[in-house]
């Protein structure tokens, strides 16, 4: 799934972050930004796709614990975030977002275990199209909203006779956490400089999920086949979507990036049929469709808002 993707724009500026500038740069001139972002989206969805094939060593919560745990060292030590100097309100925010990681998380992974990797990112990115709708309260979004319903009946048979309900349950919890995390990233984002924030709410979310991992897997976590699975995964659903992620923002505009990761469920469903041979029937193929063309028109529609508030201006 796509990950901290959302408070890449809001917590670091151009010219800012860690280590882009220093390591990645050549490369990301040579892919250009669109690409780095679509490699970043391939990238998260083969780690998802890794993380259910890991499952039955070290179960969901194991998986999560895993993930966050690997992610959250990484970019405590290349963020290297100043813990001094925070106010209670700073912290409140940063522990916030960690929260709403590790439920967007831990929700997410539940579901998956249940429930095919395209149709359950479908659902999850509910949550945000949600936010985008309401945000910008026009008409034509009851046309995207509209689109959006129809996927979802179109994926559910019309019942959702043919998914797992708990796996449509945590997809959708997972979707509505997606949607909080956006909010308070951005909040943490105007809060910490470069993507310290980022790094300290990992680091939140990886100490929250690691008794629930240690409860459900034990040992197991020890492992070093599966410490070394769970660390793939973790390099691959965040870690380096996220350096990608911050490349390719400095010079893409976020409206487009935020079409791009539109494209999530189709992604998702490539790994699926790839990795996990989970392929699609066409009414699935086209629910997933309807789904992606709803976020983007609410995406475009948002950033059409924007540009006609700066051009009365």
């Amino acid at each position: 799934m796509t990950t901290p993707s959302a408070a890449t724009p809001s917590s670091t500026a151009p010219g800012q972050g860690p280590a882009p500038a220093q390591a990645g740069a050549p490369g990301g001139r040579r892919m250009g930004p669109v690409g780095l972002v679509l490699a970043g989206g391939i990238s998260v969805q083969f780690g998802g796709a890794l993380a259910v094939t890991l499952m039955p060593r070290a179960g969901a919560l194991g998986v999560v614990t895993l993930r966050l745990l690997v992610a959250a060292l990484v970019l405590m030590v290349v963020c290297r975030p100043r813990l001094r100097g925070h106010s209670r309100t700073d912290w409140g925010t940063v522990i916030v977002f960690g929260v709403a990681m590790a439920a967007m998380n831990g929700l997410f992974y539940q579901s998956v275990a249940r429930i095919p990797l395209g149709p359950a990112v479908t659902l999850e990115v509910l949550g945000p199209l949600t936010l985008s709708v309401l945000a910008s309260r026009r008409a034509i979004n009851l046309v995207w909203a509209a689109l959006a319903l129809t996927g979802v009946f179109l994926l559910g048979g019309g019942g959702f006779s043919g998914l797992d309900p708990l796996g449509v349950a945590f997809a959708l919890g997972a979707g509505a956490m997606w949607a909080a995390y956006i909010v308070f990233s951005a909040r943490t984002g105007r809060r910490f400089p470069q993507a310290d924030g980022l790094a300290l709410a990992m680091a939140v979310a990886a100490v929250l999920f690691l008794p629930l991992g240690v409860l459900e897997s034990g040992t197991k976590l020890l492992d070093p086949t599966t410490f070394a699975l769970g660390a793939a995964v973790a390099v691959l659903s965040s870690v380096l979507p996220y350096t990608l992620e911050l490349l390719a923002l400095r010079r893409l505009p976020a409206s487009t990036f935020a079409i791009l990761m539109s494209l999530e469920p189709a992604l998702a469903a490539t790994a699926g049929f790839l990795v996990l041979d989970q392929a699609l029937a066409t009414t699935e193929a086209a629910a997933i469709a309807l789904v992606i063309a709803a976020s983007m028109g609410a995406v475009r529609t948002q950033v059409g808002r924007g540009k006609a508030k700066k051009a009365g201006r």
